[in-house]
């Protein structure tokens, strides 16, 4: 289990690495490259615009893998997400600026996000499913939390380098080039990855419906007929994570640096020591889902989050680094309380023969719905004078709007992987 619960978690830290250093290149020095003509304001909201192109990509990537992993087994979602993700994450390095090559700087830029989406999409269906689906029951939390760790070490990896060459070089040669250099080593990444997973066995379950004849023979129109309602839950149930994390990580970098004054240098520090704290407790909190249920954590960690926006602006408004960092702990903690049991609570929310179609999808969806608007949207409504309440109004609607929709789902817990969970959602036998 040590070992296929590490290459889940290697594999999903180098894919969130290419996704993450986009996010951050956008909050930093994608606006004036590639949006010259705008304003600030307006070259950082293209810049975002962009960056959610990704997460519109990711819902159609897990269609895409899902259907793969669902018919032909999910080590080859492993790889093929992996391989996409990472060319597009390199030749985003290499997309020349608008300066050099006009209009069509951005839209090669859109695309290659667009792509980077769609393998992360994929993604993280394989890598749950490889876990949850080869852990023993009363540990399934445990194991499928190591993918969960994945986001949290691609963020120290891609800002780690961010900061590291920020400090090493000038602005002027920053923005001149040495932004592309964590694009460029994702190559190296990749490659590291696809070694590491090369060797990964096919799950039992998997294995087990390949020889009975029952894999889905359209996994997505099943999903979709007969279990509507569990997607849309659970694409709302995650909104809240989504949009808490991207709040942190992206929108309160541009918002430091441009609105604050506050050095790159610190915001990025101020951002990874509370990601480093979020990625240490993710697994002792998927003990507690194993012990006490998924379900109640889910709720407590939606509300938290509601309670923590207000005083997560306040804290950012201050500009100092010591309560900068307290705010976006608070508010990761919150996050963490959900997202580390998720790995094991949606697959247990679907039967195994579509299990990598309908927890991709559910989880891409939250994605969508609070990732990909969450910079854009925090961004319009900080422009004005004074502190930006209304970013910490937008994250609390959706910490309700999430906390109303796990309050819908079933707990799973300690039902076997086997068995999907709940008697509407049990139509196809397991």
């Amino acid at each position: 289990m040590l070992r296929i619960a590490s290459a889940s978690l290697v594999g999903t830290a180098i894919e969130f690495y290419d996704f993450f250093v986009y996010g951050t290149a956008a909050a930093l020095v994608l606006g004036p490259l590639f949006f010259p003509s705008f304003s600030p304001l307006a070259g950082t909201l293209a810049a975002f615009g962009t960056f959610g192109a990704g997460f519109l990509a990711r819902p159609l990537g897990s269609v895409l893998f899902g259907h793969i992993g669902d018919r032909h087994g999910r080590r080859p979602v492993l790889l093929g997400s992996l391989l996409l993700t990472g060319l597009a994450t390199v030749a985003v390095g290499c997309v020349p600026t608008y300066g050099a090559i006009g209009a069509a700087a951005p839209v090669l830029l859109l695309l290659l996000r667009f792509l980077q989406g769609l393998g992360l999409g994929g993604e993280w269906g394989g890598a749950v499913l490889l876990t949850a689906e080869h852990a023993p029951e009363r540990r399934r939390g445990l194991w499928s939390s190591f993918p969960q760790m994945g986001p949290a070490v691609g963020f120290l990896l891609a800002n780690g380098m961010v900061l590291a060459l920020s400090a090493l070089l000038s602005d002027a040669q920053f923005t001149a080039w040495g932004w592309r250099v964590p694009f460029w080593a994702a190559g190296v990444l990749a490659l590291a990855g696809l070694w590491l997973r090369r060797s990964v066995e096919e799950t039992p379950q998997f294995r087990a419906l390949a020889d009975s004849g029952r894999r889905a023979q359209a996994p997505l129109a099943e999903v979709v007929r007969g279990h509507w309602r569990l997607l849309l839950l659970t694409g709302g149930a995650l909104a809240v994570g989504y949009a808490v994390f991207y709040a942190v990580t992206t929108w309160s970098l541009a918002y430091g640096t441009e609105r604050l004054g506050v050095r790159p240098t610190v915001m990025l520090a101020c951002v990874m020591a509370a990601v480093a704290l979020k990625g240490l407790v993710t697994p002792l909190v998927a003990v507690l889902g194993d012990r006490y249920g998924r379900r109640p954590l889910c709720l407590a960690g939606c509300t938290a989050s509601a309670l923590w926006m207000f005083p997560l602006v306040a804290l950012l408004e201050t500009a100092d680094p010591l309560l900068m960092t307290l705010g976006f702990l608070g508010a990761l903690l919150a996050m963490v309380t959900m997202f580390a049991v998720v790995g094991a609570y949606l697959p247990e929310l679907y039967a195994p023969h579509i299990r990598c179609t309908g927890a991709a999808v559910g989880y891409n969806l939250g994605g969508v719905l609070g990732g990909a608007l969450t910079p854009i949207a925090a961004t319009a409504l900080a422009d004005g004078p004074g502190p930006p309440w209304g970013v910490a109004v937008y994250l609390t609607g959706i910490a309700l709007l999430s906390l109303g929709c796990f309050a819908l789902l079933p707990e799973t817990r300690p039902l076997p992987a086997r068995m999907p969970a709940g008697a509407a959602e049990a139509a196809a036998p397991a």
